[in-house]
């Protein structure tokens, strides 16, 4: 094991001087992060001794997320024409990405081989989703012994996430299921949780945008943040309300260009907050749903609030490291809008019906057209350096099953967005032969200025290929 330079760093000293040098708006009960601006540097400028190599002087940091969409998708479907390189056409599941083509990488031949059944029978879904970042063979077990692997985000976290207000963030637009038997004697908290802290410990994602807004923007403990939401609610205020002689006070420190970006950004919380609001006013459907109160009945506006969330904690450095579960793996959910009344999962295992097939096809299309609202908008998000968010950040796509119907676990579906702050050479259809899916995460924390990671889970080594 290499020596890990960042071991004797004074972690509590990072955050306070990493805080002190950037910019919050405050007021009773909110704690508003700002994203850069340059009018205030050197004064804003980020804590980001870690950024990409071969980058010296930049004061972006890099940002990672890991994207995970269940039961696999249609191969035939997936993968762009084309022997590799820069010479590709996109694929029809994916050419809603067509406009961040410039920021893609496409990578075949990665496989999660510790999903396999390895003589545990069947729960390749359970497998697929517990095994998706750690790269270590889950534990067969529905009781409350549950055991997996410290994932890729949480390694990257312990070394940098004292630089963020929050190490690392965890959503989900699933419910969330701690325990129970979920798929084949394997427990929930496999298909349930992306991110592990340590082998027996899952870290339970947020599936309410309200709670994720309250944690980006309130102030004080869960309690009071839940507390102070109840006090603007009933006095139907915005939490702008309470920034507002703060932020009057920045605005004449900023130039024109920044006071335009200061009023872009301001605006954009307020929309969403007021989105939540709306899903907040809506009529329960299903009484006998446990769904809280914020979380939109629509599907896509669901991920599309989680999407938005994830950028503002991007964009204000809240946070430099996050997990999207998308839906947990074997999601049966059904898809009215597009006209899909049977369960995705049901429709996976399609026995070579065409029907079937094209049905499955167009969920593996809206799935990656949500994904590519969200790319536009961090390609065209601009950080303190002229350069996009989505340039500055590494975004995984994929899943943990291949094909669906035959549960593989080779060749998996993964896209690779970002530049990685200039250390990534995206644009490309990458064949990286067969090699662990951990392989890209080694490479992606190398990025991340994470030191000393010789291995992960089943690594064999990194992946040089995608940069």
């Amino acid at each position: 094991m290499k020596p890990n330079p960042l071991s004797h760093r004074n972690p509590s000293a990072e955050r306070r001087a990493s805080f002190n040098r950037r910019q919050f708006l405050r007021g009773l009960g909110a704690c508003m992060a700002l994203p850069a601006f340059e009018s205030l540097r050197p004064f804003q400028a980020l804590a980001a001794p870690m950024v990409a190599p071969g980058t010296p002087g930049k004061v972006a940091p890099v940002r990672m997320a890991f994207l995970y969409v269940p039961n696999g998708t249609i191969p035939s479907a997936w993968w762009p024409e084309g022997d590799g390189g820069n010479d590709f056409a996109l694929s029809p599941t994916l050419r809603p990405l067509e406009t961040v083509r410039h920021q893609l990488q496409v990578i075949s031949g990665l496989e999660d081989i510790s999903a396999n059944e390895g003589g545990d029978g069947g729960g390749d879904h359970a497998r697929a989703g517990g095994t998706f970042l750690t790269g270590v063979r889950i534990r067969k077990t529905a009781g409350s012994d549950i055991h997996a692997g410290t994932s890729i985000d949480q390694i990257v976290a312990n070394q940098i996430g004292h630089l963020t207000r929050f190490p690392s963030l965890e959503l989900t637009c699933d419910a969330v299921r701690k325990a129970g038997n979920c798929d084949s004697g394997y427990s929930c908290a496999y298909e349930y949780n992306l991110a592990w802290r340590s082998p027996t410990q899952p870290l339970s994602p947020e599936p309410n945008p309200r709670m994720v807004f309250e944690r980006l923007f309130g102030d004080g403990s869960r309690t009071e943040r839940i507390q102070n939401l109840q006090r603007r609610q009933q006095a139907q205020r915005s939490i702008l309300d309470f920034i507002r002689d703060d932020a009057g006070a920045l605005e004449r420190k900023l130039n024109g260009r920044d006071r335009q970006k200061l009023d872009q950004y301001l605006t954009g919380v307020r929309e969403i907050e007021q989105r939540i609001e709306k899903a907040e006013q809506m009529p329960i459907i299903n009484p006998d749903v446990d769904a809280p109160a914020g979380i939109p009945a629509n599907y896509e506006e669901h991920i599309a609030l989680m999407f938005d969330m994830l950028m503002l904690a991007f964009q204000t450095d809240s946070t430099r490291v996050a997990t999207l579960l998308m839906a947990g793996e074997g999601s049966n959910r059904t898809f009215t809008e597009i006209g899909l009344s049977e369960g995705h999962h049901n429709l996976t295992h399609h026995r070579n019906q065409q029907e079937m097939i094209d049905k499955v096809k167009q969920i593996d299309l809206w799935y990656v057209k949500q994904l590519g609202k969200f790319l536009e908008k961090m390609d065209q998000a601009l950080d303190v350096d002229g350069q996009s968010l989505l340039h500055h950040s590494m975004i995984v796509y994929g899943s943990g099953n291949a094909d669906g119907n035959r549960h593989t676990h080779t060749n998996l579906p993964i896209l690779l967005a970002g530049s990685g702050g200039g250390a990534l050479k995206p644009g490309r259809y990458v064949k990286a032969g067969s090699a662990p899916l951990t392989n890209l995460f080694l490479s992606m924390a190398d990025r991340m200025g994470a030191q000393g990671i010789e291995r992960h889970g089943d690594s064999t080594g990194r992946l040089e290929a995608i940069g």
